[in-house]
């Protein structure tokens, strides 16, 4: 058989490496892919946003199979459209994808649905903020209500910094925006729990633990994700129970009593109160950098996993996970997440020689006369497994000082509230 993957980051790298374990496959392709997917996949430069010109790729090469890494053509409606064209395609189809699409779609479905989440007030002008400091007390959490990249969430612990988060918003930093969400600010530990759902079943598909903030000891602005690590230390059973009773499943309900079925992986971003789940809010696909961590942690056949949800009987089969920690850290480009320098060699990166449990997924980079050069401010991700975390980090250190990448930088305390404290 042959597979499209849809998407240029570190997560699609992972998605066509775990495709890649399976013997069930004939030709693996990325669009548009990065230097990484290119040793194991063949790159095709096609527009996520031209539908046509991908339905004509998929056509011409026989794809059996594409998979939407990204949100924004899943916001688009790129499953909708290939459905139509009777393409099999893995991914929530338009509206389901609100759920990352509109902060504002989801919150409405927690009320009615009675959704455990932070409580929130929908500010369309500024006049709408003119009694907010006396409904919300400081810290206050302001968010795009469309997508951002993983960038559009300020936590306000001043007016100033409140002020400042409005007018970037409302400014089009962003995108156009019409809607903003301020939220209180929720006292906990956060938690990435997703799942996979077919339409019919869903099944549980990991934790992880993201850090957004670009400064060590999350500090600094928030970036696309500064590193990870799997499993998270909260993932327990019975917490996993609250989490699909409490948020999933109405989640789902939600979305048949609308006739849609929910194909795809969810992301669930968690903040866990005294052992009590509430949902900060929803990723329509596999987080960046979480997936780095969660899939080489997978033992079952990763294709087969897709393939049983395209069909739907994503209930025969057992996903099973290994018992290790994995933790992966973030190499940037010098200036990131704001300016920063492109297409800057990365000399060493073929001499580096990785054990069976240390692996590269390239992000911003790209193949220019043959040699490795920098594409965007996420470069590359070290991810290792181990028995604990502590040496799942060191692990990846070494092999980034190993590197010796002048132009990057990257967080030294990924993981710190397990290994640290």
């Amino acid at each position: 058989m042959n597979v499209l993957v849809i998407g240029s980051g570190g997560r699609e790298h992972a998605l066509c490496w775990a495709l890649n374990q399976s013997k069930n496959l004939n030709k693996i392709y990325c669009s548009p892919g990065n230097a990484g997917t290119a040793k194991i996949s063949i790159n095709v430069d096609i527009d996520q946003s031209n539908f046509e010109n991908l339905e004509n790729f998929i056509k011409k090469n026989k794809i059996d199979l594409v998979i939407v890494g990204p949100e924004k053509p899943l916001v688009e409606g790129i499953v909708d459209f290939l459905e139509q064209k009777n393409i099999k395609v893995f991914g929530p189809n338009k509206y389901s994808s609100k759920l990352e699409g509109s902060k504002t779609f989801t919150k409405l479905i927690c009320d009615e649905y009675n959704i455990p989440t932070a409580k929130y007030k929908i500010i369309k002008n500024k006049n709408d903020l003119l009694n907010i400091h006396n409904e919300f007390s400081l810290p206050i959490v302001v968010k795009a209500d469309g997508l951002a990249a993983g960038k559009g969430v300020y936590i306000c612990n001043t007016k100033h910094t409140f002020d400042k988060a409005i007018n970037e918003i409302f400014g089009g930093k962003f995108g156009q925006a019409n809607k903003i969400l301020v939220e209180e600010f929720l006292d906990g530990e956060e938690m990435s729990f997703f799942i996979i759902s077919d339409g019919k079943t869903f099944k549980f598909f990991g934790t992880a633990q993201d850090h957004k903030k670009v400064g060590e000891g999350d500090v600094g602005q928030n970036t696309g994700g500064m590193g990870s690590y799997s499993p998270s230390r909260l993932e327990n059973k019975i917490l996993e129970k609250k989490i699909l009773d409490r948020i999933i499943k109405p989640t789902f309900q939600a979305l048949k009593n609308k006739k849609n079925e929910y194909k795809g992986f969810l992301y669930a971003g968690l903040m866990i109160v005294k052992n009590e789940p509430y949902l900060i809010e929803y990723n329509v696909r596999m987080g960046d950098p979480e997936c780095q961590t969660i899939l080489p942690r997978l033992k079952t056949d990763f294709f087969e996993i897709i393939y049983s949800c395209i069909n739907q009987n994503l209930e025969e089969i057992n996903i099973e996970w290994l018992d290790q920690k994995s933790l992966c850290i973030v190499l940037c480009s010098l200036g990131y997440p704001e300016d920063y320098k492109n297409l800057i060699p990365i000399k060493n990166l073929n001499n580096l020689s990785l054990k069976n449990n240390e692996f590269i997924f390239h992000a911003g980079t790209k193949l220019h006369d043959g040699e490795i050069i920098s594409n965007g401010g996420r470069v590359l991700n070290f991810t290792t497994l181990s028995n604990n975390f502590r040496s799942s980090r060191v692990n990846a250190i070494n092999l980034i000082n190993n590197l010796n990448w002048e132009n990057g930088f990257f967080r030294k305390d990924i993981g710190f509230k397990v290994i640290d404290k």
